[in-house]
């Protein structure tokens, strides 16, 4: 089993393992709202931050025919797959395709992308939710920043019908910053 897969099951297992809430309780107060963020990444008025995790994972991509140009080939990205620790390095949940978040509680959220910044801004995006499953504080969420990107760029491998369907998984990094409609 190489390294990647060893670290990837070694989260699963301590995803599996952990137990309780995954997040504070629905009335806990907001977190500070981060300072220095690009205002395209800002959510709507009326939100206010009330969960940091930090991601540990990788970003998924494959070698495939360009959409917009099929005669020409690119490292397409297909997914995340992250561990989510909460500020004392506790694995609170995870981070996979949809983009989809699940905390240790079983609430999963989906959301979808409503904007973004170049790579050196470190990647941010912003995400709306498009759905919500489960009864844990996560489903409280509006939206979801993404924040201090490191690493997940695409494969700087060639890309062509020679590798087609070869995936690579890339380390990353993020901190990601949940949103919720203001109590008050």
């Amino acid at each position: 089993m190489t390294t990647r897969l060893c670290l990837l099951a070694t989260a699963v297992a301590v995803i599996a393992a952990t137990t309780g809430c995954a997040t504070a309780p629905a009335q806990s107060p907001a977190i500070p709202v981060p300072a220095g963020v690009p205002a395209a990444l800002l959510p709507p008025a009326g939100q206010e931050p009330f969960l940091r995790v930090h991601a540990t994972g990788v970003q998924v991509y494959e070698c495939a025919t360009k959409a917009d140009a099929p005669s020409g080939w690119a490292w397409q990205f297909r997914s995340p797959e992250a561990a989510l620790a909460d500020a004392a390095g506790k694995i609170i949940g995870r981070h996979f395709a949809g983009p989809s978040w699940t905390s240790n509680d079983g609430a999963t959220i989906v959301g979808q992308v409503s904007a973004s910044v170049p790579a050196q801004h470190k990647g941010g995006l912003l995400l709306t939710i498009k759905s919500r499953d489960g009864q844990g504080p996560m489903t409280q969420t509006a939206s979801v920043q993404r924040l201090d990107t490191e690493g997940g760029v695409a494969p700087s491998t060639a890309c062509s019908a020679a590798n087609a369907k070869q995936v690579e998984r890339v380390g990353y990094t993020a901190t990601y910053v949940f949103w919720r409609v203001n109590a008050g």
